[in-house]
């Protein structure tokens, strides 16, 4: 494996917010995954590590950490399988690790229900504000909303509750990741407003858009069939030609009203 730790930059003090956060590392590279927890450890988070792929499944849907660092290279079972494995059972936040740079190999990591990605070597500062900003993410983010935005938003038969990090269409719950929650709330409060990719990247991930990260095409694509767009010809989420994505909302209003949930109903 390629170290992700930077030893000259390993500087310790930095506070999180919550330090009962507690993070599984799967990680096949002892020494790395030490040095690893020793840093995240003295920055306030419990840190446990898992050596072997074929156990870590297992110990993830047991264990439900607040956050799982999964690397993509593993014996006995490689990162993208687990993820796949584990995505239906454990909600929390994947952050997945590899060491090569291949756009494919991102790109499988978020079709398997990843929601964030770093490749390898990555400074410890970078790697810890990527795991803040996934901890916030899924603590809801309420300090970070504005107080005057609405709780929850309905059109038609998709309804979305931000308080409680759920949606559905009619009565069926969607199934929707951390992070594709999170894209789609972001697009649906913004309704009517086409969204950059770089201001999608700054609100979601707090980082700036490098040009060439597919993640959120990625996450739009599997948003769409969830929540009942056309992915080949959608009306919701519209991609706004070199602006960036639009959500319709006369479109979505135009689903099915009859089969949303009682709680939401008038």
């Amino acid at each position: 494996m390629l170290p992700y730790l930077r030893l000259a930059g390993m500087q310790r003090g930095e506070g999180v917010e919550q330090e009962a956060w507690q993070i599984l590392i799967v990680e096949d590279d002892q020494r790395l995954a030490q040095l690893t927890r020793e840093y995240l450890e003295g920055n306030g988070l419990r840190v446990a590590i898992e050596a072997d792929g074929a156990r870590a499944a297992a110990r993830i849907l047991t264990e439900q950490p607040d956050l799982v660092m999964l690397d993509l290279m593993l014996p006995g079972e490689d990162g993208l399988s687990i993820c796949r494995k584990v995505r239906g059972g454990y909600k929390g936040p994947i952050l997945m690790l590899t060491a090569r740079t291949d756009d494919m190999d991102q790109v499988l990591g978020l079709e398997m229900g990843a929601d964030d990605y770093v490749c390898k070597p990555v400074r410890p500062r970078v790697l810890l504000a990527r795991i803040r900003a996934l901890l916030r993410r899924r603590e809801g983010g309420e300090s970070e909303r504005d107080e005057g935005q609405p709780r929850r938003l309905q059109f038609g038969a998709l309804a979305i509750d931000s308080a409680m990090r759920e949606a559905w269409l009619g009565e069926q719950g969607i199934e929707l990741t951390s992070a594709e929650f999170d894209l789609l709330w972001l697009l649906a409060v913004n309704a009517g407003r086409i969204l950059s990719r770089e201001e999608i990247f700054n609100s979601l991930r707090g980082i700036e858009y490098d040009g060439q990260d597919r993640s959120i095409d990625v996450r739009i694509s599997r948003i769409r069939p969830k929540i009942g767009d056309d992915p080949m010809h959608p009306r919701m989420i519209k991609t706004v030609r070199s602006k960036g994505y639009l959500f319709v909302a006369e479109a979505a209003e135009a689903l099915p009203f009859a089969d949303a949930p009682p709680l939401l109903r008038d």
